[in-house]
């Protein structure tokens, strides 16, 4: 059964003042609109085959979001019942989606982490003998990059040679999966794992934390994704991946970038015809950084995981007039 859309577009990417490009995978691309397609593909197919999912047995998952849409879409097309635990402040673009495929939504109480997520997804299974995919310790979840993304980018890279790839860390499987698949092919990428950082934010802001992890005026993600360093960039989650070990790269590097410039940078993309969610414009800011550090002749990889509809209702489009 055909799920994916295979070899989505790598692009090189120029931003005006910069001295570098940086090479694109546009994951968003994929057809529920997210890269997180391939891991569900990748699971749920296995899972299928191997007669552990079925019209008898339901799935089901704790996500923030892009997650759980491509689990619907794939279970949608098994004809396999889906449930989505989610925290409680989710976009409800992303709800809507679920339930569009036929997903049920469980929404976390008020103020739930995705660590609180995970334990009420193990209970939902357990009550209905449902088939949890695990995302953030499934090592398939790696292996759908490993076997799928990485080899893709090596096929579309001019000369077939990558000096530094670049990510912001959910499950950590994109990082670690395009490092082991790359390595595979004999390069030895640098890794640089894109943190969004929230400086100068203060006390009792519109958030209701201490400190405020964003302003009134931009995307509040409080609820939904709790992270110490920043809650304005969905889908980097601190602490969760048993997927992303350090000690695996040769050379790994975490490169701090100011959400702001992130959230500024996501409406750069926009500008430039890209359809791309918060987590694009932290890759892409992050980047720019190293590649403008490594020079004009290296080759820099980053990803647009995810596609701005699911992102209406969050405020990161108020600027648009």
């Amino acid at each position: 059964m055909k799920l994916l859309n295979e070899h989505t577009p790598l692009v090189s990417v120029s931003l005006p003042g910069s001295t570098a490009p940086v090479w694109c995978k546009l994951e968003f691309m994929n057809p529920s609109g997210s890269t997180k397609d391939r891991i569900a593909a990748f699971i749920l197919l296995k899972a299928y085959r191997e007669g552990r999912i079925g019209p008898a047995r339901a799935v089901v998952e704790a996500s923030s979001g892009s997650t759980s849409i491509s689990m619907a879409m794939v279970c949608a097309k098994l004809g396999v019942k889906f449930i989505a635990v989610m925290p409680n402040a989710v976009s409800s673009e992303r709800s809507l989606l679920i339930r569009g495929f036929g997903g049920e939504v469980h929404l976390a109480p008020s103020g739930t982490d995705m660590a609180g997520c995970i334990a009420m997804a193990e209970e939902v299974a357990q009550d209905c003998d449902g088939f949890l995919p695990r995302q953030f310790a499934n090592p398939d979840n790696a292996n759908a990059h490993r076997y799928g993304t990485a080899r893709e980018v090596l096929k579309q890279m001019p000369g077939q040679v990558v000096n530094a790839i670049v990510a912001g860390v959910g499950t950590g499987g994109t990082l670690a999966s395009l490092y082991q698949g790359l390595q595979d092919a004999g390069c030895r990428p640098h890794v640089y794992a894109a943190r969004p950082v929230s400086p100068g934010r203060t006390e009792g802001g519109c958030c209701g934390k201490t400190p405020c992890c964003c302003h009134k005026t931009d995307a509040c993600y409080c609820e939904a994704e709790c992270s110490s360093f920043s809650n304005r960039i969905p889908g980097v989650v601190e602490n969760m991946s048993k997927l992303l070990d350090p000690s695996q790269f040769e050379e790994f590097h975490v490169l701090d970038v100011d959400d702001t410039h992130a959230l500024e940078m996501t409406r750069a993309l926009h500008h430039l015809g890209f359809p791309v969610g918060p987590s694009a414009g932290l890759n892409m800011a992050a980047a720019v950084t190293i590649a403008q550090q490594l020079g004009p002749e290296s080759t820099v990889v980053t990803i647009f995981p995810d596609r701005v509809e699911r992102y209406f209702s969050t405020g990161l489009l108020d600027s648009v007039q």
